[in-house]
């Protein structure tokens, strides 16, 4: 899945539950459980074995979509302000929401090759539901605007 429906819906999360202790575990839960909702993304590992990197293509995707999670998340994130530490929450829940994918980023990106990212990398491409553009990006689009339903309720 992409970066930024993870990002939203661990935003959401900590919406709704302020408490940290909370929203934070629920919020790095939530990127599992949205690895089976059938999606589309770049295959990073795939090109990486093939070309040795992500392609150029890929590599936009993944600037535009980090843009569009960060831009997100901050904006939800000062809705609540002036209470920083509701703030503070929902940013580091949407950080922990894509923690998984965080750790993979210097083995596809920065050529760091270790056999546990790469280890990482097989069980999560072992829990992801793929699909084809056009439904994958429909189901993102479909969990974005659920999640920001929940968020602007």
């Amino acid at each position: 899945m992409l970066e930024t429906p993870h990002v939203i819906v661990g935003a959401a999360i900590a919406t709704r539950v302020a408490n940290p202790a909370l929203a934070l575990p629920l919020a790095l839960a939530s990127h599992f459980i949205l690895e089976k909702v059938p999606h589309w993304n770049p295959h990073l590992n795939t090109e990486t074995e093939k070309y040795g990197k992500p392609t150029k293509q890929s590599t936009v995707i993944v600037i535009a979509d980090a843009t569009l999670a960060t831009v997100s998340l901050l904006f939800i994130a000062s809705r609540v302000l002036p209470d920083t530490g509701h703030a503070l929450t929902i940013l580091l829940a949407g950080i922990f929401a894509i923690l998984p994918d965080l750790v993979e980023g210097p083995y596809f990106f920065l050529g760091i090759r270790s056999k546990i990212i790469k280890r990482w990398i097989l069980f999560q491409k072992s829990i992801q539901e793929d699909t084809t553009i056009i439904p994958g990006l429909l189901t993102q689009f479909a969990t974005v605007a659920a999640a920001f339903l929940w968020i602007l309720k």
